[in-house]
């Protein structure tokens, strides 16, 4: 399923949902028993399986034993036809963390949520997240809202015109890339040569076809 554009608005309140996310993760549960959990739902179903979830809990009186529900999320700017759209998407697709103090009930009322399939472990008992693992997704998805990944696919030998920086207005072929580190090596004609350099790809944008 493609991840639809968000106009600006959308993008501001998913922005702050992801920052409430944040604060929810980091501040002590009601409930000092309570430690995260992953379950596994039907990829695409991530927000229906939180909000059943979270029917279910106030249906069964659970909110002492089943606190917050967080589906991880981080801002992707992708560059379509030249402009820039932002998305929030999720970088654990088919995973929901749940905050539980569990037990056999709790294990039952969560694992027989509509599109639920089982929850992360080892054979029949969930493994609970470490305070590490915990705080790693923290400073993911705070790191995603301050600095959005830039979701562009670049291939050796196009060519791309330099936007920014000392060569702007350039054109050059793409001879190498680097997605990880969201850079490329651009040759660049200069003073009659083929020159390499380097650029981020917010530098950089596609030449129409």
């Amino acid at each position: 399923m493609q991840d639809e554009p968000k106009n600006e608005n959308e993008v501001t309140n998913e922005s702050a949902a992801v920052q409430d996310a944040v604060a929810a993760v980091a501040e002590k549960p009601r409930n000092p028993n309570m430690k995260w959990y992953i379950i596994h739902s039907y990829s695409g179903f991530e927000r229906k399986v939180k909000e059943s979830l979270e029917s279910r809990v106030h249906a069964f009186g659970l909110e002492d034993k089943i606190g917050r529900v967080l589906i991880p999320t981080e801002s992707v700017t992708e560059v379509r036809g030249g402009k820039k759209y932002t998305i929030e998407r999720m970088f654990y697709p088919g995973y929901v963390l749940v905050e539980m103090d569990m037990d056999d009930h709790v294990w039952h009322v969560v694992k027989s949520t509509p599109r639920v399939t089982g929850f992360v472990g080892t054979g029949q008992q969930p493994t609970p997240l470490s305070e590490e693992e915990v705080q790693h997704i923290v400073y993911k998805a705070g790191e995603s809202k301050d600095k959005p990944k830039l979701k562009v696919k670049f291939e050796k030998n196009e060519t791309v015109r330099i936007t920014e920086g000392p060569f702007a207005t350039f054109t050059g072929i793409v001879d190498d890339v680097n997605d990880d580190r969201e850079t490329l090596k651009v040759m660049v004609t200069i003073f009659g040569r083929s020159t390499p350099v380097e650029l981020e790809f917010k530098q950089v944008e596609k030449q129409a076809s």
